[in-house]
């Protein structure tokens, strides 16, 4: 099942997401739908399909969710903990070392604040020069971690900012219109193996392709379940959260982003989150 809200008659509600169209879920959104599932003990897609109209409609998908918390993980892919252990001048191997540990690196990207959907704009720093996409699986997590679906995230970051000193990496991470999520959140029990999923990014600039790079997640070094099992340690993190599972595609410095710039990611089982970069 696809999932995730609409903008209907003033208000934003949950939809069920069936080609081109959508089928409205009246007075929830998709953490109230969330809430309510796990209240009544009724599976989300379940309860989902009971509340939605019949009725098809022609609404494009706005942020799928509006996260409680987001969560971040770095270094799950090898090309990730190379690159910024080899440009980011840190000292030898702090990123290699995390990537071969048992405990991941884990940082909170913030609330839904942060938060921007498909086609609209992500935001670049004023005070960084190397701003870049970090194209990513993102997890929607019900109570206890349990992972509900899946979706598409873009965890914007200020490169250079981290560069100047690890201490700043929240600065890099954490500003307005730094993470996109979206198109839609497909739910678990639709996605096979979510370890078999090919997913590319690309950034173009005046109507050209500046950068284009790809990945499967199936090279993804840590498991979902241990990724969450860490970001729950006595960390009660809420129903309605997202976890984002860290990047495979590594843009340099030669395709920073600069405002105009549109950078799109895609995933066949997923779709296609697409958003403009300006700065904010």
């Amino acid at each position: 099942m696809q999932l995730g809200q609409i903008r209907k008659d003033g208000a934003v509600v949950a939809a069920i997401f069936e080609g081109e169209f959508a089928r409205p879920i009246p007075a929830h959104t998709v953490a109230d739908l969330i809430r309510r599932s796990e209240a009544e003990g009724i599976p989300l897609p379940k309860l989902a399909d009971q509340l939605a109209t019949r009725q098809r409609e022609s609404l494009p998908p706005i942020l799928p969710i509006h996260p409680v918390e987001v969560w971040a993980c770095g270094c799950t892919y090898d090309v990730s903990a190379e690159f910024r252990d080899g440009e980011l001048g840190t000292r030898e191997g702090m990123y290699a070392y995390v990537y071969k540990e048992p405990r991941p690196e884990i940082f909170f990207k913030g609330t839904a604040r942060v938060c921007v959907g498909h086609g609209q704009p992500i935001g670049l720093r004023s005070d960084s020069k190397f701003t870049a996409p970090e194209p990513e699986l993102a997890l929607l997590l019900g109570s206890k971690g349990k992972i509900l679906g899946y979706t598409l995230a873009n965890d914007v970051s200020a490169w250079d900012i981290e560069r100047e000193n690890a201490l700043y990496l929240p600065q890099s991470k954490v500003y307005n219109a730094c993470l996109s999520l979206g198109p839609v959140i497909v739910t678990a029990d639709s996605i096979e193996n979510p370890y078999a999923l090919d997913m590319t990014c690309a950034i173009e600039r005046a109507g050209a392709t500046i950068f284009s790079g790809s990945v499967s997640t199936a090279r993804l070094h840590r498991k979902f379940e241990q990724l969450v099992e860490y970001l729950l340690r006595s960390n009660s993190v809420p129903a309605a959260s997202v976890l984002l599972t860290g990047t495979g595609i590594i843009v340099t410095e030669e395709s920073a982003l600069h405002p105009g710039d549109r950078v799109t990611i895609a995933v066949p089982q997923i779709g296609v989150l697409s958003n403009p970069a300006v700065t904010v």
